[in-house]
């Protein structure tokens, strides 16, 4: 019995856990000052970690972050246990207003007016190294895909389109884009393996 020690270690920390998580969401709940303060305390690096993943410009990603909070803080109603963990929903809040700044109009135009200076720096700062569809030869077993489907898979997998703005772009049904990504993906994988 060497890991009963552990064992139980392990235990009261997660019970330790659990009672946090019920004395935030108590006071989340009940729209008490202090769950604010819990909920930035014990979230804030880990929501943070998610919308830095998703805009690298640490300044952006800390103002995106101060705006999660208020939508969280704001929504707290909304939010319910039978449906999920608190966390999680915080994350999809967190994860879904990074998409929308990446998507708004303001960013597009910050980022077409940045200065080179500013993409340089933004560059080197990034932990990660971009992978260009050219150099995994990716490009080249989606131009064996007819026509149709090679526009829809450049517009929503190489330049970040919704099925819906690819819809709207191609002026097609949204139906047809799903259909066509379906059929692209099955071809795709036939052609690799």
């Amino acid at each position: 019995m060497k890991f009963a020690p552990l064992k139980s270690t392990l235990l009261a920390e997660e019970k330790e856990i659990h009672d946090l998580e019920r004395t935030i969401l108590t006071h989340f709940q009940s729209g008490n000052e202090k769950g604010m303060v819990l909920l930035y305390k014990h979230y804030n690096q880990s929501l943070f970690g998610i919308v830095s993943s998703i805009i690298t410009d640490e300044h952006l990603a800390e103002d995106v972050l101060q705006e999660v909070f208020v939508k969280i803080w704001g929504n707290r109603d909304k939010y319910s246990p039978d449906k999920g963990r608190l966390y999680t929903w915080m994350v999809n809040i967190a994860r879904n207003s990074a998409i929308d700044k990446l998507r708004s109009k303001n960013f597009k135009q910050h980022q077409k007016t940045k200065s080179e200076e500013d993409f340089v720096i933004g560059f080197e700062n990034q932990s990660f190294t971009p992978i260009n569809p050219d150099t995994i030869g990716l490009q080249d077993v989606v131009s064996k895909l007819k026509d149709d489907h090679k526009d829809v898979i450049e517009l929503v997998y190489f330049q970040g389109y919704t099925q819906q703005e690819a819809a709207e772009k191609l002026d097609i049904p949204l139906g047809t884009i799903k259909t066509r990504l379906r059929s692209a993906i099955q071809k795709l994988r036939e052609i690799v393996n």
